[in-house]
Formats: structure tokens, sequence, C-alpha cells
């Protein structure tokens, strides 16, 4: 790519005037009037060596340019150090020939060669799918996809909490009013209920921890009857939003798995575990962290011990180079404990244990709570975004308006979790979600089909493609396309999408207003505006499956 060969001629540069060391960055400046690349590498050179900054740009200039860099028809000092790199017309329009042709334009090498695990949306059975885990699955799902397209081995998978308390609660209720076929709004009602009660009702609590305790032995024959019930109910069900949401796992982990392995290693490394009040815990003070149980007074195991087997069972499914966990940032502090104490355990797990985690959605409202069931869950906004998004086909011709609202709705969701920083808060409005004026996924996904009609329209009226320009200026938009390759690479070093959906949104807009102003039928360039088109349509497409959002072919 342009970009790479930007960063070893400057490398190379620093090197010659004796700054090797000097760490910079090639990227697109904000404005396009500054060319189409830029590095601060002057700067940062300026430091080391003890100089002017302009003084150290315009030497690595004058190197810059008796290198010759291939594509680059300009280099420039600008401001106070900053350099600026044109590419050529030539370099622009094959770039665009490539977007529009080739299927893998945009992929990388960054994780050539590694497996890497991620793991993601993990709702536990008998409680309710919830806001978090539409953000887990967004995020996890991009990240996914960002690491294949960066040639990535990736093994998805999902854990999921099928005992512990949450189960005692919803079993309680569930037992309590003998309701032995329960439905999955039974079900979730049941945990509400339990969840108050246990912190209500002194005597309650202590019925629900004996009956927690009786799931983990198996020792009740009607307890077991309707806990097997209960999970497999549940799992059916989540696997029908997995469907809408477009994931499909490879691996499935289940707390009632991971709980005796948990609890085999906690009690194999007393060095690293301790008994503290009838319990075992992990002391983290000395790692600049805090104290957790791992094992209860009542000897089972708790989260983190689960979290514990985990690794284990991590490891000998699916052995990868990383394991990836995307959760809430309410787990930040527990995440950091656990590592810690996993690698203490397994020293081959260094530098393999990998969070990212997410903030919570709110609405008007405020803060979502399942515990308290006063929450929009995240089945029902899914529900309700199809419902509005349907209304809206109504004035349309789409051939399979059910199947358009959906990928409409899913497709809203994901971009307002894609659109920013994955560790930020979302304030969610869902009529703004499903605009098409701009800022929204249906609004890449209108600028996908406006492209593919674009094009149809063309083809019709006969028009063909050419590969170069009949003008020697290049367009914003030209000049925008070339640019996607280093928008998937940066987002899949960084596991941002954030990223990639600012990009495909800049591209949305820029095509919309090229759109506006250029006749592609009876212009004077309309053989290279086809070519534009299906560039931007096949980036369109591509970068949005990258999210995980589908780009529907008509809307």
């Amino acid at each position: 790519m342009i970009k790479e060969s930007i960063e070893q001629a400057v490398k190379a540069a620093l090197t010659e005037l004796g700054a090797g060391d000097a760490s910079f960055v090639v990227s697109r400046p904000i404005e396009m009037a500054h060319g189409d690349f830029a590095t601060n590498a002057a700067l940062s050179a300026a430091k080391l060596l003890k100089k002017n900054p302009k003084e150290v740009a315009e030497l690595l200039v004058e190197d810059l340019h008796s290198k010759n860099i291939a594509d680059i028809e300009k280099i420039e000092v600008a401001g106070a150090g900053f350099i600026n790199f044109f590419v050529t017309r030539a370099a622009i329009e094959k770039e665009v020939y490539i977007a529009a042709t080739d299927d893998s334009f945009g992929d990388n090498n960054l994780y050539t060669g590694k497996r890497v695990m991620v793991e993601y949306t993990d709702p536990n059975p008998f409680k309710e799918f919830h806001i978090g885990h539409l953000m887990s699955n967004a995020i996890g799902e991009s990240i996914a996809r960002l690491l294949e397209h960066s040639g990535a081995t990736v093994v998805r998978a999902n854990y999921q909490g099928d005992v512990g308390p949450h189960v005692a609660k919803a079993l309680f209720v569930l037992l309590e009013k003998n309701i032995d076929n329960p439905s999955i709004k039974d079900i979730s009602a049941a945990y509400v209920e339990g969840a108050k009660r246990y912190e209500e009702n002194v005597d309650d609590k202590a019925a629900i921890d004996q009956l927690n305790k009786a799931i983990y032995e198996k020792t009740d024959e009607k307890v077991n009857a309707l806990y097997a019930k209960g999970r497999a109910l549940s799992l059916e069900h989540f696997e029908e939003l997995y469907k809408i949401l477009g994931t499909k796992f490879d691996f499935y982990f289940f707390e009632s798995e991971t709980a005796s392995k948990g609890l085999e290693i906690v009690k194999a490394h007393p060095e690293i575990f301790v008994q503290s009040e009838g319990a075992i815990v992990f002391r983290g003070e000395s790692y600049g962290l805090h104290t957790r149980v791992f094992v209860n007074k009542l000897g089972l195991p708790t989260y983190e011990a689960k979290d514990m087997g985990l690794v284990v069972m991590k490891k000998e499914k699916a052995p990868s180079d990383e394991y990836i966990y995307i959760t809430a940032n309410e787990q930040n502090d527990y995440f950091k404990v656990i590592f810690v104490a996993a690698k203490l355990v397994f020293p081959q797990m260094e530098g393999k244990l990998i969070h990212r985690s997410h903030g919570m959605m709110r609405l008007a409202q405020g803060k979502m709570s399942s515990r308290l069931g006063n929450v929009v869950t995240g089945e029902s906004l899914l529900i309700s975004l199809m419902e509005v998004a349907k209304e809206k086909m109504q004035d349309r011709k789409a051939k399979n308006p059910e199947q358009v609202a959906r990928e409409v709705a899913v497709g809203a969701l994901k971009y307002v979790v894609l659109r920013q920083g994955t560790g930020k808060d979302i304030i969610f409005d869902p009529e703004k979600s499903l605009s098409i004026d701009g800022d929204s996924g249906p609004y890449l996904q209108y600028a996908h089909t406006r492209a593919l009609s674009l094009i149809k329209m063309a083809r019709e009226a006969g028009i063909e493609v050419v590969k170069e320009s009949a003008s020697s200026t290049p367009s914003a938009l030209e000049r925008l396309l070339i640019h996607f390759p280093n928008a998937l690479s940066r987002a899949a070093q960084e596991l941002e999408p954030h990223h990639l959906t600012t990009y495909l949104t800049e591209l949305a807009s820029t095509f919309n207003s090229w759109y506006a102003s250029e006749r592609l039928i009876g212009g004077n360039d309309s053989s290279y505006g086809l070519l534009l088109a299906e560039a931007t349509e096949k980036v369109l497409a591509r970068g949005l499956e990258v999210l995980g959002i589908r780009a529907p072919e008509e809307m």
C-alpha cells in the first residue's frame, strides 16, 4: 500500500539523519488541501536531535525527494514541521480500479498466522437478553471480522452462566408457583421476582442459597428437571437472536463446566489463593489490585474461580495466540484481578489475555437495570426497532420489506454501538438511529443502495467502465476511496471498529455530494464515473460487512 511505502521511506530518512529511534505516524490529513498523507516524523525527530522541527522537516523532505517514493508526486513541509504527501493521479486511478474489482481490497496481514479467540455476547440462561449483550455482540462480532480481514484465524466463543445465584432466584419462584413448563416470559419474570425477594427477605435469601447449592450438587430430581427445561429453552431462544444479529459461534462455554475445573485450580494453588474467614481468596493488593473471593464460605466456586476454569477450557478446546474478552467496563477491575491470577497459575498466558470493555447504553430514563425489572431489554429494543423499520418500509417498493426492515433495524442498532470508542457510554435515540439522513446505519445502507441503483441505470444506458479519468484533478471521492485499507487496518490494530464506522460515514456523505453534483449519465466523464460508483458500492458493502451490518440491495 502507498502508506507502507511512505512509512519505509520516512524510517530510512530518519535513520540517515541520526534519528532512527524516533516514533512517528503516517496518517490522513484532516483537510484534503494538505495532501493525501501526512507525518509528524520531524516533530518527533526534533526532540531527539534537539533541533527546530521545521528545520528537521526540511532536511527530511530533501532526503525523501531523493528517494523517489513510488506513487508520490509532491512532498512539502507544513505548519510547525508536519510533512505532507500528495499521491499521483495515476496511483489514485489505480487504487479506485482495485477497489471496484478486487474483493480483497482493504485486507491486510497484521494478524497473518495468528489464531485469536474472541469471546462475546455471553447472555445467561434464566435471565433476559439485555442491552449489554447487544453491545457486546455488536463489538465482538465486528472485532472478529476485523481480525479475519487482517489475516487471523478467528474462533468465536460464547461464555454463559447456566449455574449460579441468578438461576436459583428464578427456579425458586418457578418452583413456588408450580410452573413445570415455563415460557421465556415466565423465566424472566421469575428471575426479577426472585432477585427482589433475595434482597428484601432474609428467609427467602437463605432458601435461595440452599437451592443454589442443590443445583450445583444435582441432588433434587424435580429441581434438576425444571433446571434442564429452563436452560434448554433459554439457549434455544438465544439462538434465534443470534440469527437475527448475524452471529454464529464456534464454541459455547458454560459455568456448569468451568465451575469444577476452577475449584480444582484454586485448591491446587494455596500459594496463590489463600484461606480467609472460611472462604478462599486472592489477595490482589500485592499487585496494586484488590482482594476477591474465589470460593465462598459454602465451598462453592464464585465467578472468579469459574473464570479460572474458563482459561483452562479455552486452552484445551482452541489453543490461541490471543484470547479477547468483550464485556462491560463495569468489569474492568474484575478482569485485572482475573488476568493476574491466571498468569500466576499459567505463566504461558502472559500477554495473551486481552480485555476490551464497552460503556453503557442509556435511554431518557437513565441507566437500565436487569435486576430491578424496569429495563428495556436488548431483545425488546431490537424487536421494537424492527417494527418501526417495517412501518417506514411500507411506502417503499422493496420485494421483501420484512427482511429489509430487519436488516435496517439491526444495522441501526449496531451503528450506534460502533460509531464511537468502545469504552464510551451511549445515549440511544431510536428515532434518530433509523434516520436515513446521516450519522446512522440506515444512512450507510441507503448510500449503498443508491450506488447500486446508479450503477444499474448507467449499465442500462450502455455506459462502459474505463480505468482513467478525463479529469487531471482527482475528486474528493477518489481521494477518500484510497484510504479504506488504512481505516480497516487502524481499526484492527487498535481493536476499535469506530475508526471504520467514521470512515464509511464520511465516504457515504462524500459519495452523496458527488452524486448530486456529477452527471453520471450524459456527463463528460461517465465511464470513469461508473467506475467510481462501482468502487464506492464495493467499499461500502465490504465495510458494512466488516461491521456486521448487512448491505441491502434495496431500501
